[in-house]
């Protein structure tokens, strides 16, 4: 069994993103610049954006993070969106999730500049990836695809399960394993809420990719022998005995499931390091895209 370590992996690719950064700088051209707008004092959202900046200061990407009160209106943010999308200095930008319940999310999202549009969210994108075309792949399934890259892990002619259907993470998962190429050309099946006799599906995969974010949902007898497993969910769990009052765990059992896997990922460590370090991948492509060059 190998844990596919995205901690790791995501320190070789913050290297390699300094690298290019330092390039750029050697030869006065501008560097990249991400912006982040926050709504309101979610912790988990705080804590997530800061990590962004604090990686974006680490390869040398210029930052911004803009923060909003929780009052902010639906008409307020998207007039900050617009001054975003017409501000030339910025390569591309993500507005936080969740948002206030005052605010249309698709709305908010629809607003962003595709061309900016790092958070790969906006329909323009998802379309464009759907068709195997250029653009900016969301963050999370782009980290999955580059470990899987990375650590060599066969996919094609591979029968892979994917277990959730958001558009963050799920449904793009299973657009992207289906595409000619590597990572991909595997046969995909997409499991979700109202799937029934899932053990029976998950227990033929050859590539499980599971975010449901419900903890310990994938257990060591829906898993084949050898299965590849790629977790994805992230739950906070109280307990009274850690320092923090909680603990993270994913939608694996992992203690079980990583005795029959070949591969494997962590929880944390895994996806989770991935999605910064690939979300600053798609600010460099931005800037490159706006410099010209693709």
């Amino acid at each position: 069994m190998t844990i596919l370590d995205g901690k790791a992996t995501s320190e070789k690719i913050k290297l390699e993103i300094t690298e290019e950064v330092n390039k750029m700088k050697a030869n006065n051209e501008k560097v990249p610049h991400l912006a982040a707008i926050i709504v309101g004092n979610d912790g988990a959202s705080l804590t997530y954006v800061n990590s962004k900046v604090k990686s974006c200061e680490r390869v040398g990407f210029e930052s911004t993070m803009v923060r909003m009160p929780s009052t902010t209106s639906e008409t307020e943010l998207l007039k900050k969106i617009k001054e975003l999308n017409e501000n030339s200095d910025i390569d591309g930008f993500i507005v936080q999730l969740p948002l206030p319940k005052q605010i249309d999310t698709q709305k908010v999202l629809m607003a962003v500049d595709p061309d900016k549009d790092v958070d790969g969210f906006h329909p323009t994108n998802f379309g464009r990836m759907a068709l195997d075309m250029t653009t900016f792949i969301p963050a999370t399934p782009f980290g999955i695809l580059e470990l899987l890259e990375r650590y060599e892990v066969e996919t094609s002619g591979k029968h892979t399960v994917v277990i959730g259907r958001s558009h963050i993470v799920g449904r793009p998962m299973s657009i992207l394993m289906g595409r000619k190429g590597f990572p991909g050309n595997s046969t995909v099946t997409l499991t979700h809420s109202r799937t029934k006799n899932i053990t029976q599906i998950t227990s033929q995969a050859d590539i499980i990719i599971t975010a449901l974010g419900v903890p310990g949902f994938l257990k060591a007898e829906m898993v084949k022998d050898d299965a590849v497993v790629i977790d994805v969910g992230i739950t906070r769990v109280p307990d009274e005995t850690k320092k923090r009052g909680y603990y993270l765990t994913g939608d694996v059992d992992f203690e079980n499931v990583s005795k029959k896997a070949s591969f494997i990922t962590p929880v944390p460590g895994g996806v989770g390091p991935m999605t910064i370090a690939m979300l600053l991948k798609n600010t460099l492509l931005a800037r490159e895209r706006h410099r010209g060059l693709i």
